[in-house]
């Protein structure tokens, strides 16, 4: 098929790509002409393991090509639209200018019987509304919504082999039309054995939101049960482990630590509680303000943790905090709880040094006023303390008794709770974990 992505961000590029590995002939599109140059030239803009080797051997076939015209997106069947819904600028509620400007870029170009994807993540409502646009400008042509469920640093098998695709379709004909061509898309994986649910409009918007509002509840869930551990001398990683057993509940996303970051929990779970108050229906969600103030609870208390291990004050202390993105094989630091504790101990009168293997051209443009070290040996040495906040597989592996010899003082927070506490203590070093005793 002739598909379009309008939108070539962390979203966008990557389903092109592999739109284009599972056979179909993809242009992806977006007006910033750096990332499209980059994409041209088979470079990824951000990390993500896999895009890479992944955009070379799909351009080799000719399948995916990228522009920054609108008017190329012209003669594809099926287009995809990946654009961003960041958090409005002193609000809760999600910006929706983009997915705007982009479905109205593009209506001009639709033709009949094109469908036309939603895959941002958008309030409930949305995609109804945008229909009725559609039909306005281009009356024979479709929307359907089709939420990405995408995990970074696994983006590209998510977007090959999903666990299941959601589509949102309107009912009669057009829905029946939608649906027929969303599997002719996605094919492959449908054969493969991934599931499928036709749905409407607003259920397919509610399946990404509820899906994250779940999610974060259960970080925070256990990250309070942390506050208690702390409190009562007793074990939260035991503790999750046990309750994990339980198969209503799951090991799943049960690990206490600093909390968690990224541009989709914090800002999603917002922006549904935004929605929710606008639909009338506020009350239900105000368990998430507490999901929301746990998550962001942790930052503080890694702040008073890291304190403590360095005798009570952190003035003139040097600092290295291991990694800068919000989690491990991604570059992506927004709303990162790694880079909002380095900075609040830096307010704090510590030295800081911030490393990280792919994020720190992202952290130095968040946080310029942070001293940042790509080579960890380097950052370590001499350091007061050691604050592990995105575990990195070569922070979890790094040698107790050898990294002890390189610091002054040998202190060490572990806010992923990731480290082996008793050969850290075992090496002579002063261990502190997130809940743990």
């Amino acid at each position: 098929m002739r598909i379009s992505v309008i939108g070539c961000g962390y979203l966008g590029a990557v389903h092109a790509a592999a739109m284009a590995k599972l056979g179909h002939d993809v242009v992806g599109i977006d007006v910033d002409e750096r990332k499209i140059a980059e994409l041209k030239a088979g470079r990824a803009p951000f990390f993500e393991p896999g895009l890479p080797e992944l955009l070379t051997e799909v351009q080799k076939t000719g399948r995916l090509t990228f522009s920054t015209e609108m008017a190329d997106a012209a003669g594809a069947v099926v287009h995809f639209v990946c654009v961003g819904t960041p958090q409005r600028k002193g609000e809760n509620a999600a910006d929706l200018r983009f997915v705007d400007a982009a479905f109205t870029s593009l209506a001009e170009h639709l033709k009949s019987g094109d469908v036309v994807v939603g895959k941002s993540t958008v309030p409930v409502g949305t995609a109804a509304r945008l229909a009725d646009e559609v039909q306005a400008i281009a009356p024979e042509a479709v929307l359907a919504w089709n939420p990405e469920f995408l995990r970074e640093g696994h983006a590209v098998k998510d977007t090959l082999t999903p666990d299941r695709f959601v589509y949102g379709v309107p009912s009669g004909a057009k829905g029946e039309a939608a649906t027929a061509a969303m599997d002719k898309v996605y094919a492959t994986p449908l054969a493969a054995g991934t599931p499928r649910l036709v749905v409407d409009y607003a259920t397919a918007e509610l399946v990404k939101t509820a899906a994250n509002s779940f999610l974060a509840t259960k970080i925070s869930f256990i990250n309070a049960m942390a506050e208690v551990c702390e409190a009562a001398g007793a074990d939260v990683t035991a503790l999750a482990d046990a309750i994990g057993m339980d198969e209503r509940i799951g090991r799943k996303f049960l690990n206490a630590g600093v909390g968690f970051g990224g541009g989709c929990l914090p800002k999603d779970i917002r922006a549904f509680m935004a929605r929710a108050g606008e639909l009338g229906a506020d009350q239900a969600l105000t368990f998430l303000r507490e999901v929301d103030a746990i998550n962001m609870r942790r930052r503080a208390r890694v702040v008073e943790l890291t304190r403590e291990l360095c005798g009570g004050s952190l003035i003139g202390k040097r600092i290295t905090v291991l990694g800068a993105a919000f989690k491990p094989q991604s570059d992506d630091v927004r709303d990162s709880p790694a880079l909002s504790v380095a900075a609040q101990l830096q307010l704090q009168g510590a030295t800081v040094t911030v490393t990280d293997p792919e994020a720190l051209a992202n952290a130095k443009q968040r946080f310029p006023e942070l001293s940042y070290e790509p080579d960890t040996k380097t950052a370590i040495a001499r350091a007061h303390a050691l604050v592990l906040l995105t575990e990195w597989q070569e922070y979890r592996e790094l040698d107790p008794a050898a990294v002890g010899n390189q610091v002054d003082e040998k202190n060490v927070l572990d806010g992923r709770n990731v480290l082996d506490p008793g050969a850290w203590r075992q090496a002579g070093w002063t261990y502190k974990g997130i809940g743990r005793p």
